[in-house]
């Protein structure tokens, strides 16, 4: 996220700490702090934090991301909707990019790609302003060409390909058509300007054929590894917490 520009061939990863704070926020208090979170993801090799900052604020807080800011040394991506609220949270917080997504209040997930051709006239005064303060502009889209289009039009430096479909697609002809389409749209933003990165519902049992393509820079995942921590990370919590108790009852 910090880099403009693929500089080394890696494939950077943003790492998405919402659903720490969801657990969080369902029993209240401080923990499991997301900031932790972020301080872990970057030890274990991401390459930048990710965090949506919803109207509804069912996750990530505020303050969550003013203390991502001074305590985490990754870019922070600021995925938010184009509202002028978001925009001016957006400003105060300097986020390394923002992200604009389309945002439902009632919906579970993002559903779906942003709107960047009908919705021209609403992203412009946003984007002008995220863009005079230095933050590098970045929208969700769908992998189609007039969305593309329109995002290079309005002054994007980057798109995020929505791979949702694709990750919920079962295998067989549609499945492949869809990530033919993706490949389609990573080779365009290549001849638009634009910075590719792609993410949404991708785990390891799919990751690798969007992985390859070799104009997507980034991948940005959040709810699978949440959700895998629990279960691989569980253990080592487990035995970390017997021996606190051992030790205590022991002295």
């Amino acid at each position: 996220m910090a880099q403009s520009s693929h500089d080394s061939g890696r494939l950077r990863l943003g790492v998405n700490i919402d659903h720490v704070a969801t657990i969080r926020n369902a029993r209240g208090g401080s923990h499991p702090d997301p900031v932790n979170a972020a301080l872990v993801a970057e030890h274990a090799g991401a390459d930048g934090i990710t965090a949506h900052l919803r109207e509804d604020r069912r996750h990530i807080r505020e303050p969550d991301l003013a203390a991502i800011k001074a305590k985490v040394t990754l870019p922070l991506n600021l995925e938010m909707a184009a509202t002028e609220a978001m925009r001016d949270i957006a400003l105060a917080t300097q986020p390394n990019a923002a992200c604009i997504v389309p945002e439902n209040r009632m919906e579970i997930t993002t559903e779906g790609g942003l709107d960047v051709v009908g919705q021209r006239r609403r992203l412009a005064p946003i984007m002008a302003a995220l863009k005079d303060q230095g933050i590098r502009l970045s929208l969700f889209v769908e992998a189609d060409h007039d969305q593309l289009h329109a995002a290079a039009d309005l002054g994007a430096d980057i798109v995020e390909l929505h791979t949702g479909r694709y990750c919920d697609l079962p295998a067989g002809d549609d499945h492949d058509a869809e990530l033919h389409r993706i490949i389609a749209a990573a080779k365009m933003t290549e001849q638009l300007g634009l910075e590719c990165h792609a993410g949404h519902g991708l785990r390891f049992d799919n990751v690798g054929p969007i992985a390859a393509i070799p104009q997507v820079i980034e991948l940005n995942i959040g709810h699978f590894l949440i959700g895998e921590a629990i279960m691989s990370g569980l253990s080592n919590a487990i035995m970390t917490m017997r021996r606190l108790m051992d030790e205590a009852r022991s002295s």
